[in-house]
């Protein structure tokens, strides 16, 4: 036997395991890349304003319209029954409940297509129960307000954990 036929011959370098499992991370970067830039661009961003100066004009309102229910003394109590699919609440006022509907919008935290916009009317005592469709598990936005739009209650409710919610007009009046 001839030494030059003990020599063993390497395998070429696509049958060795080594270089796959480096290329691997490489190619896993490359492809969560690519479906992050196809999740960019297919999926349109709802958290970005259009036109600033306008919504920051709507903040003056918004203000405005807390400083109105802070000097009307509103508060709300409100209730969701899961069992009966209704949210039941009080209006309270330092002097009479304000009379006439009310809207209460909840707003998902990030998908405004689920918000929830519901109109119903209060009695001589303030009280109010509507149906309200099934809700997502999230932190939602609660605006409570007149039909006229002249006062609001905002607060947030952390559904299923929280079943009732109170809110108040709580802000200082500005001059």
């Amino acid at each position: 036997m001839h030494a030059s036929t003990l020599i063993h011959k390497p395998a070429p370098w696509y049958k060795h395991r080594w270089p796959w499992l480096l290329m691997l991370g490489p190619f896993l970067v490359i492809v969560a890349g690519s479906v992050t830039i196809w999740l960019a661009v297919t999926h349109q961003d709802a958290l970005v304003v259009d036109d600033y100066y306008m919504q920051g004009k709507a903040i003056n309102l918004d203000l405005r319209r807390d400083r109105v229910a802070t000097a009307m003394g509103l508060s709300f109590i409100g209730q969701i029954d899961a069992a009966t699919d209704t949210l039941s609440g009080t209006l309270f006022a330092a002097g009479p409940p304000p009379a006439g509907k009310i809207r209460v919008h909840l707003a998902h935290p990030t998908l405004p297509q689920k918000d929830i916009q519901l109109i119903t009317a209060l009695d001589e005592r303030g009280h109010f129960q509507v149906a309200l469709p099934l809700l997502d598990r999230a932190v939602w936005q609660i605006l409570i307000e007149s039909e006229q739009r002249d006062w609001r209650l905002n607060g947030e409710l952390k559904w299923p954990e929280q079943k009732v919610m109170m809110l108040s007009a709580d802000v200082p009046p500005h001059p």
